[in-house]
């Protein structure tokens, strides 16, 4: 290979090569997670001293992380670690909210311990709330690079500009989408591969509300795809699995896909 290979490599502009890994970032995310919920830590906290310096450790590991992070649109951000925590009280209690609605509304959850050690839907639903969080302090990239990673780990797509209330229940959750301008309510249960999607993916709608709004207390069965901006699901609705939806429905609505199934008895044909 010639050497004006390697130069392009070289030369190819990283906006902020001192941002730390992407690895480091949610090992940080990580790390909070278990201090919120210690069911998951390898930690053990004996005393409120030892809780608080250790928080004040994630702290410091967050502003440096929002420092490097900050840099890429010359913004003045830092401040937003302290602001962070400051609000970790807030986002100890919604989280709590979805653990409640994931126990009660699965009948296989044994015990909450068991939501918070095994569920990948809770597992998701807290990284998604660390970033979004991060996302309204107006932190550029951490954010996307927390979700992304719970998306690795748990196939749960949510974007951490979508605003989702409280009693949140994700069940099995393997492949569902949740897009940037989607809002969903409160008390609201997803299953398996729903999407939340946009009618168009064009970059000129980039800014725009191209996601659909879920209002409290609807349930989404597995399979099913909502889309567009205008959309709106009442609340109280019911969609059922594999439903294609573009457009609104009423509060109290029951959305479901009828196939034409046929069933040939091995019997008859002999």
């Amino acid at each position: 290979m010639e050497d004006h290979f390697f130069e392009q490599i070289i030369k190819n502009p990283l906006e902020q090569p001192n941002i730390p890994p992407n690895e480091v970032i949610s090992l940080w995310a990580e790390k909070l997670i278990q201090v919120l919920f210690p069911e998951n830590s390898p930690k053990v906290f004996s005393t409120i001293i030892d809780v608080k310096e250790y928080v004040a450790v994630l702290e410091l590991e967050l502003y440096d992380i929002i420092s490097a992070s900050c840099k890429l649109k010359n913004s003045e951000c830092k401040n937003a670690a302290g602001q962070f925590f400051e609000e970790l009280p807030a986002l100890y209690r919604v989280l709590n909210t979805d653990i409640v609605a994931i126990y009660e509304g699965d009948p296989a959850a044994q015990s909450r311990f068991e939501v918070i050690r095994t569920y990948p839907g809770f597992y998701a639903i807290c990284f998604y709330r660390i970033a979004h969080m991060l996302y309204n302090f107006g932190i550029p990239l951490v954010p996307r690079i927390l979700t992304e990673y719970a998306h690795s780990k748990t196939g749960i797509d949510i974007h951490p500009a979508a605003s989702i209330g409280e009693y949140f229940h994700i069940d099995h959750g393997t492949g569902i989408v949740i897009g940037e301008t989607s809002i969903i309510g409160r008390y609201v249960k997803l299953y398996q591969g729903v999407t939340l999607g946009a009618l168009s993916v064009k970059k000129t709608l980039a800014g725009r509300k191209r996601h659909p709004t879920v209002e409290d207390r609807v349930v989404i069965y597995s399979g099913a795809t909502i889309l567009g901006g205008e959309t709106i699901i009442g609340h109280d609705s019911i969609i059922g699995g594999n439903v294609w939806l573009t457009e609104s429905i009423p509060a109290f609505s029951t959305a479901y896909h009828s196939p034409i199934i046929t069933i040939r008895n091995h019997k008859e044909t002999k």
